[in-house]
């Protein structure tokens, strides 16, 4: 007697220091959450983490105005979304990435999510309870729930009779003890072998889809256990995910079979539950249950995915709002029939990356071509005008005092390498890249594209020449282009249909130093003779090498020796 009442005590001692600890667990996650808010996300990401946050925009890309892999890549979105990303829980993660690739041309959609942005920003009391809710889903490492939950449709529901009869077989051996020890048990061992060998042969199937089921638990747990009063503000769209919760009644019964015991009482509780199931085959049973129910539930299930994708994805622009701290929400206009020019103006566009940026600003209705030296600046901005451009049309949010500009269409061609891969040269892979932004002009969308250094793959000849055939035929379509380059001869003949841009320096002594303002005009320094002389190279090389520059600016001829 005396051990049962030990065992009891130890056993009440355990199940109260669970609940102690699941209580501090949760205050802990708390204080987490507020000190969070506002700050830059320090998540590490494994190349299978990022495999998984990509499966749900894949699901649902559109290439023909999405954000391509060229431009992501070009305008390192990967760092900008990890930048972005202090999201709770892995449908928000998931979420808030395709929104990114994803580009808005539908004003009510837009605005709903600055709204939503704008009321967490504010909200403290509401954003954190929500947070937490979201927090208790966690984040799954190396799976995506999305393609989880959409390749169920792939696996076979298995007819639960083959299970009963290894549970009727277990009990016969059992029974035969009675009658023959010696038969009974064999009987008995045999059939709990059998048990065990086909329980892991089948888990080890569906072993994947148990965590998925387990991240699905917890997300309707969480949504049944919001208090619509703590929410007051976002009524809607707690309505809308406790009624589809409703419908995962009959999934989360007797889902306890599957998923009880672990966290409660320990290791011991879980050992012994786990032979249960091995024997018993409870928990594949309830599986296969549970896998019903959720083919029948799908689109409910998808429904409550999308409202926390969004709600967690507007929660993590409104930290990363907190945490940037110049920005401003854009005003986009769609443009009228093919002869209202698309337009951009940009006040103090600043890059997100960049330690203390120098902003720039920018109006134009017509393209642009930026000319400069080398490390000048050029390059940056064109990617600070492409990036806050796609974030105006996915998180209303600009990185600017104001932006006002048309819906765009976004298309780069910048950061090109050869492809051994492929055996492709730089050349065809720059030809390549810039025919897709060609093929895009008769779309009817305007098209706002970048291109760094057009055709810098080729001899100077025909590289001009192409060029400027190139850059001229985007002009004349609905698109606004901005190109920067170092061939001068393209800003005397672009000068009609590109306005012309430059970024400057200043020598002084044995340094090159770089404003990066831009200036309106071309630019007429050279800095690639300067640096010859600062590192020491002859100084009749560098008299002649200037002397053969000025020539050329003055008469656009080149000299013979």
């Amino acid at each position: 007697m005396e051990y049962v009442v030990l065992f009891g005590a130890i056993l009440i001692f355990l199940m109260l220091k669970g609940i102690m600890d699941e209580r501090k667990r949760k205050d802990m996650m708390k204080i987490r959450i507020k000190e969070a808010w506002g700050k830059r996300p320090e998540q590490k990401y494994s190349s299978e983490k990022v495999t998984s946050i990509l499966q749900y925009y894949r699901s649902i890309a559109d290439l023909d105005t999405d954000i391509d892999s060229i431009t992501w890549n070009d305008l390192n979105m990967d760092e900008i979304y990890m930048l972005i990303n202090n999201t709770s829980c892995s449908i928000g993660e998931e979420y808030l990435y395709a929104m990114l690739r994803k580009l808005l041309f539908d004003e009510k959609e837009l605005k709903n999510r600055g709204r939503l942005i704008r009321f967490f920003g504010k909200e403290a009391e509401v954003r954190e309870e929500l947070q937490y809710s979201l927090h208790m889903f966690g984040k799954m490492e190396q799976v995506s729930l999305y393609e989880y939950i959409n390749r169920t449709d792939d696996i076979e529901i298995e007819k639960p009779w083959l299970h009963y009869l290894y549970i009727v077989l277990f009990f016969v051996g059992i029974g035969t003890m009675y009658l023959n020890p010696a038969v009974g048990a064999m009987i008995t061992i045999g059939v709990i072998a059998n048990n065990m060998v086909r329980y892991n042969m089948t888990k080890a199937k569906i072993e994947g889809y148990f965590n998925v089921f387990a991240y699905i638990l917890k997300m309707v747990d969480s949504i049944e256990a919001m208090d619509s009063k703590k929410f007051h503000g976002l009524e809607q769209e707690i309505k809308e995910l406790k009624q589809c919760a409703k419908a995962f009644v009959a999934f989360k019964r007797g889902s306890s079979i599957v998923f009880g015991g672990r966290g409660v009482v320990g290791g011991f509780a879980e050992l012994i539950l786990d032979y249960v199931r091995m024997i018993f085959h409870v928990d594949i049973i309830k599986f296969n249950r549970m896998l019903t129910e959720l083919r029948a539930h799908k689109n409910e299930l998808n429904c409550m995915y999308e409202i926390i994708g969004l709600l967690d994805s507007c929660l993590a622009v409104a930290s990363f709002r907190e945490y940037i701290g110049d920005w401003s929400e854009p005003e986009l206009v769609k443009c009228s029939g093919v002869r209202q020019k698309p337009f951009i103006q940009a006040k103090n566009v600043y890059h997100p990356l960049i330690t203390n940026p120098v902003k720039n600003s920018i109006y134009q209705d017509q393209s642009v071509l930026i000319t400069g030296s080398n490390a000048s600046g050029k390059s940056t901005f064109l990617r600070t005008v492409a990036i806050n451009a796609v974030l105006a049309q996915t998180i209303d949010t600009t990185l600017t005092d104001s932006y006002r500009a048309s819906y765009f269409k976004i298309y780069s061609s910048m950061a090109l390498t050869d492809s051994l891969a492929n055996q492709e040269s730089y050349y065809m892979a720059e030809i390549k890249s810039l025919k897709r932004i060609l093929d895009q002009m008769d779309h009817g969308q305007p098209i706002l594209c970048f291109i760094d250094e057009v055709l810098r793959g080729t001899n100077t000849v025909e590289r001009i020449s192409a060029s400027a055939e190139i850059l001229h035929s985007i002009a004349k379509h609905h698109v606004l282009c901005m190109a920067a380059t170092h061939d001068i001869e393209l800003t005397n003949i672009l000068e009609s249909s590109y306005t012309n841009y430059h970024f400057q320096e200043e020598v002084k002594g044995n340094d090159v130093l770089f404003d990066y303002k831009l200036y309106l005009g071309k630019a007429r320094s050279k800095n690639a003779i300067k640096l010859l002389s600062i590192i020491g190279y002859d100084r009749a090389i560098i008299d002649a090498a200037n002397r053969r520059a000025n020539l050329f600016l003055e008469t656009g001829e080149w000299s013979n020796f």
